[in-house]
């Protein structure tokens, strides 16, 4: 406990290289305001693992286009908060210092490899623009750090000149980790990775991130709605719920001291392996839909705890203990 809270320490005194400062994001089309992410803040630190957890539609791929400035606009739109670099706002910048930044600075891994690669351009092709476009070298020298790329993501040479289509789902996805890591970023946002493979290979591709991660000194936002990944690969976890983080802290917090009656529902569906209880315990319902999000707590149609307060007033974040926040009156009474 006591090592424990001095990473704590030593995380919170360090600067953080990307803050997320009370971002909100709305979608709107025909007259419908989609509220996708509402009052999110954290921070990623050096050579830190940050998960990002939560169902389908919670949000988290809204947030990660917001750091990267590829939201569609229309119909998206950054309504509120800040995204600093390095203490500059992302969201002031212009269109050409931003373009500088992505790729170089932060880049990402795209959850479709066939979606993000283009049909009708070689591999090599690809992965030799992404080093062009931040590097002023020839065309040789960007060559030869391509083929340096490929080695490194278990390619062969020799399938430089080959297209997508030639390429199986777990090398297409390994051709989009080499452009992401061509020009050594700082900061890596993962968006479910590994969510179109097959197991055997979603096990090699994540290895394959990591061990890269671990060699180029580089931090990472990892989206994912899969527990177990998270226990593997990550340092600290955000719960996502309805365009908002309701629970956060280190890994250990989130599995050994589960404070948020979402979170608790998530492992509440999980199979026990080692244990008894043969039944799951789904949470009830579905999640709210993002343009008709309920008052007060956004969780308390679906939570076994709710009571009046929770309908009419929505919780603020708390620090239960030393780095560890949760969006609950309930928790907060029980400190």
């Amino acid at each position: 406990m006591t090592e424990h809270l001095s990473e704590q320490i030593e995380k919170t005194e360090r600067p953080a290289l990307l803050e997320i400062s009370d971002l909100w994001v709305q979608y709107r089309a025909g007259g419908e305001i989609v509220q996708a992410v509402n009052g999110v803040s954290f921070q990623l630190h050096e050579r830190q693992t940050l998960a990002l957890v939560g169902e389908t539609g919670a949000g988290k791929t809204t947030i990660a286009k917001a750091i990267m400035g590829i939201l569609p606009d229309p119909p998206a739109k950054v309504v509120g908060g800040e995204i600093l670099l390095d203490g500059d706002d992302m969201l002031k910048m212009k269109k050409d210092r931003l373009r500088k930044i992505r790729g170089a600075r932060i880049s990402m891994i795209f959850q479709d490899p066939m979606t993000a690669l283009s049909p009708v351009y070689t591999i090599g092709n690809q992965i030799e623009e992404a080093y062009l476009e931040h590097f002023n070298v020839s065309r040789a020298e960007a060559r030869k750090r391509t083929v340096e790329l490929l080695n490194m993501v278990g390619i062969s040479e020799e399938r430089y000149g080959e297209y997508p289509h030639q390429f199986s789902g777990g090398m297409r996805q390994r051709v989009v980790i080499a452009i992401a890591l061509a020009c050594n970023p700082n900061i890596l946002i993962a968006d479910e990775p590994t969510t179109a493979l097959d197991v055997t290979i979603q096990a090699q591709v994540l290895d394959l991130i990591y061990r890269l991660k671990e060699q180029n000194g580089t931090s990472m936002i990892l989206i994912t709605h899969d527990l177990g990944i998270v226990a593997e690969n990550c340092d600290d976890v955000a719960i996502v719920y309805a365009g908002e983080i309701v629970e956060q802290g280190t890994k250990e917090h989130i599995f050994n001291e589960t404070a948020h009656p979402y979170t608790k529902g998530l492992f509440g569906a999980l199979p026990d392996m080692a244990g008894e209880d043969e039944k799951l315990h789904p949470i009830a319902g579905l999640p709210p839909s993002p343009s008709n999000l309920p008052t007060g707590c956004k969780f308390h149609p679906h939570c076994p705890n709710a009571c009046s307060r929770c309908e009419k007033e929505a919780p603020p974040m708390t620090e239960i203990s030393a780095g560890h926040y949760v969006r609950c009156f309930l928790a907060q009474e029980e400190i």
